[in-house]
């Protein structure tokens, strides 16, 4: 991914945070992903950390329309996934994404029970929010321009904690650097 490319989604994201009323943290630690696939239109987020502890973990997210999260899942973390401006569509699996995969199975949708069938769509308009358990594969991508969306669970872990279903994914991609940084990432040295 080049430089240019985060420098450009970095001035989206937070032209559209400040729009939606977000005021970021002061140095705010920023993270932009094409998830190693070199496509960020296709594939991409810009994350922003809002609090790191041990016991819990709150990230903000910026995407434009057709910008995918990949599949995955989690074997420690529960997350909300939440849309907070913008509609979001996530994708919820129980077990390894396939089209022979229907099992039925419950996730909580605005913390009320709600029965999914493996891969189907679930629609979060801005201020709803899915409660994903360990092991759940999600996949989620804004359907409209563009979204904001949040995130709070417990402890994060990046580096050991993302399990997706393509191998090529990369969790932090590789930066061409052919401009300087408007703002340090947390995958910079």
């Amino acid at each position: 991914m080049k430089r240019s490319e985060i420098n450009t989604v970095i001035g989206q994201a937070a032209a559209f945070f400040k729009t939606n009323g977000w005021t970021l943290p002061p140095e705010a630690r920023w993270d932009v992903t094409d998830f190693g696939l070199q496509d960020l239109n296709r594939y991409g987020l810009v994350l922003i950390n809002l609090a790191e502890e041990i016991e819990y973990c709150e990230k903000l997210m910026y995407a434009r329309k057709n910008m995918t999260t990949p599949a995955h899942c989690h074997a420690k973390k529960k997350e909300d996934i939440i849309a907070r401006a913008g509609t979001l569509i996530v994708q919820l699996w129980k077990g390894k994404p396939s089209n022979d995969n229907t099992q039925s199975f419950t996730v909580n949708i605005c913390g009320k029970p709600t029965q999914v069938v493996s891969g189907e769509k679930v629609t979060l308009n801005a201020g709803e929010r899915v409660t994903l358990v360990p092991g759940i594969y999600h996949e989620f991508w804004p359907e409209t321009d563009e979204c904001i969306i949040g995130e709070v669970s417990t402890a994060n872990d990046d580096l050991n904690d993302n399990f997706f279903i393509n191998p090529d994914v990369g969790r932090f991609p590789g930066i061409e650097e052919d401009e300087p940084a408007l703002i340090k990432l947390l995958s910079d040295k």
